[in-house]
């Protein structure tokens, strides 16, 4: 008689889920790297503006452009702004989409681990009947020499 593990297809279940949620957290990490990598190109932009502003002021530069680079700066500290709330959003989705993973591992080790115990079972069960069957078939060999 051949194994058969009861809760098979509720691990098949599980298992499809667990996928399922790996798929989505791979899915957030992208975004919030995405998120994260414009928010450090906006900052870096802002850091060259901010530097170069510095030095243009040492040497010297019209106050429209001076005006032009200050309205350039509250302009990118607006998108950086909206870029952290973003990030932050990113982030939380991901740490969401994690502990879903985590408890869908959870619950597809439980089953596994069940299906452990139970072929642990199933095969000591197994092996008994065998010694069961050895010992009859023994103790008929034995009668049917002893009655000749």
């Amino acid at each position: 008689m051949a194994y058969q593990y009861r809760f098979e297809r509720v691990l098949t279940v599980r298992e499809r889920e667990k996928q399922e949620a790996e798929d989505r957290y791979r899915d957030s990490v992208d975004s919030f790297e995405k998120m994260a990598q414009k928010l450090y190109e906006l900052l870096k932009k802002k850091e060259l503006m901010e530097e170069s502003q510095t030095n243009q002021i040492q040497t010297g530069i019209p106050v429209q452009s001076l005006r032009h680079g200050q309205q350039f700066l509250t302009n990118i500290e607006k998108s950086i702004s909206y870029q952290q709330k973003l990030v932050v959003d990113a982030r939380t989705n991901m740490q969401r989409h994690e502990h879903r993973l985590m408890e869908r591992n959870i619950e597809v080790k439980k089953y596994e681990k069940i299906r452990e115990h139970d072929k642990k079972r199933f095969l000591a069960e197994q092996e008994q009947a065998d010694r069961d069957q050895m010992n009859e078939l023994s103790i008929a060999q034995f009668m049917n020499r002893r009655n000749r």
